[in-house]
C-alpha cells in the first residue's frame, strides 16, 4: 500500500514539474521571427485601385513572456531572442496596459500613414488636432505623483501645445535638474504643476518626467480608408501602411507583380524611423517568399536598420532584395523604377 501512494506522489510530482515546464512564466520575453501578411485584406480603400499580383506585406514580430521550455528553445534557435522583462514592459507597467500602448501607437501609426499617402496622392484629407494626452505615468518618476493616464495637457511655461512633439522639443530643450509648468485638465478642471526634469535612460540621457504621450487628432479623408489589423500592435508598419494606401489611391499598381514587405515607424512628414527587432522581421519576410524588403537606413549611421538586414540577409543566404530608405518618397521612388 505505501509502495502505490509513494508511485502516485511520483507521478503527481511529475505531472506538476511537466505543467510547470510547459506554462510557468519566467522574468523573461522572448522574441522571434512572425509572419509577413498581406496587407489588401488589412487596409481597404474605397473603392481604391487593386494590384495585379504583387502585395505589399506587414511584417511581425511574435512575442511573448517564456516559459521554461520557450526559453531552452530559444537558447538554441537562431533569430530567437531573450530579453529580461524589464526591457520589454516599462517599469510599473502591467501586460494589459503595455499592449493597450502598442494597439494605441498601431492607431497612430495607422493615422500618421494616412496623412503621408493622401497628401503624396494629393488626394482630400483634413486633419483637427484635439490635445495632447497622458497615456501612461512611471513609476519612480518625477510624474509619478503629480500626473494620471488620461490627463489632457494644455500647455508647458505658458505656450500651447498642439503635439505630443510640441511637449517633447520644449522638454528636450532643458537640462535634467531644470523645472517646467505645465497646465494640465482633468474631469473638467484645468490646474497648473511643477514637475523637475531628470536624466532618462530609456531617452539616451535626455530630460524627461517618465510619461508615455499620444496626441488626439480627427483625420477626415475621402475616400475613407479602413483598417482591420486586428490585435497587432506598435508603430513599426507605418511605412507598409502608407504604401499600401498610396497604392490603392493611385491607378499605378506600384507593385508590379511583386510580393513586398519591409518595415519603419512613419511620421507625419513621411520620414521612415528605426524600428526593434529588424532582424526578426527579415527572416519572416523571407519565409514569405518576399522579393523586395525596405529597412529604415537612419541617414546611413553605423548599425542602422539596413545594415542590420542586409548582413541578415546575407546570413540566411535570401535572395530577397533590402533597400534602405529615409522617406516615403524613397520607397515609392524605387518601386515606380521597378517598371523602367
Amino acid at each position: 500500500m505505501q509502495g502505490k501512494t509513494l508511485r502516485f506522489t511520483g507521478y503527481i510530482v511529475a505531472l506538476v514539474a511537466i505543467f510547470l515546464f510547459f506554462s510557468y512564466q519566467l522574468p523573461f520575453y522572448i522574441h522571434k521571427p512572425g509572419s509577413a501578411d498581406a496587407l489588401n485584406p488589412v487596409v481597404q480603400v474605397t473603392d481604391g485601385y487593386k494590384s495585379e499580383g504583387g502585395d505589399m506585406h506587414l511584417v511581425t514580430i511574435q512575442g511573448g513572456q517564456a516559459t521554461p521550455f520557450q526559453y531552452l528553445l530559444a537558447k538554441v534557435r537562431d533569430y530567437h531572442e531573450i530579453l529580461p522583462i524589464e526591457e520589454v514592459l516599462p517599469e510599473g507597467m502591467s501586460n494589459d496596459s503595455y499592449h493597450q500602448l502598442q494597439l494605441m501607437m498601431m492607431e497612430s501609426s495607422q493615422e500618421a500613414a494616412t496623412v503621408v499617402a493622401y497628401q503624396a496622392a494629393n488626394r482630400e484629407i483634413d486633419i483637427e488636432y484635439e490635445g495632447v494626452y497622458v497615456v501612461s505615468v512611471l513609476e519612480g518618476m518625477p510624474a509619478e505623483k503629480i500626473l494620471k493616464p488620461g490627463d489632457k495637457i494644455i500647455e508647458i511655461d505658458h505656450d500651447q501645445i498642439q503635439e505630443a512633439d510640441d511637449l517633447i522639443q520644449a522638454v528636450t530643450s532643458k537640462q535634467p535638474g531644470d523645472t517646467i509648468q505645465l497646465k494640465i485638465q482633468r474631469d473638467g478642471k484645468e490646474f497648473n504643476e511643477n514637475i523637475e526634469l531628470v536624466k532618462m535612460e530609456e531617452l539616451d540621457g535626455k530630460p524627461g518626467i517618465g510619461i508615455q504621450l499620444v496626441t488626439n487628432r480627427e483625420v477626415t479623408e475621402k475616400p475613407a480608408v479602413n483598417f482591420s489589423s486586428g490585435d497587432i500592435g506598435g508603430p513599426s508598419a507605418g511605412l507598409m501602411f502608407s504604401l499600401e494606401i498610396y497604392d490603392q489611391l493611385t491607378e499605378e499598381d506600384m507593385t508590379h507583380g511583386f510580393q513586398i514587405a519591409g518595415t519603419g515607424e512613419i511620421d507625419y512628414d513621411g520620414n521612415v524611423g528605426r524600428i526593434g527587432g529588424i532582424d526578426k522581421k527579415v527572416v519572416a519576410a523571407d519565409r514569405a517568399n518576399s522579393d523586395i524588403f525596405f529597412a529604415p537606413n537612419e541617414n546611413g549611421r553605423d548599425n542602422s536598420n539596413y545594415q542590420v538586414a542586409k548582413k541578415v540577409a546575407e546570413e540566411i543566404g535570401t535572395d530577397m532584395k533590402v533597400v534602405p530608405v529615409d522617406h516615403f518618397k524613397d520607397a515609392v521612388e524605387y518601386l515606380e523604377n521597378l517598371s523602367n
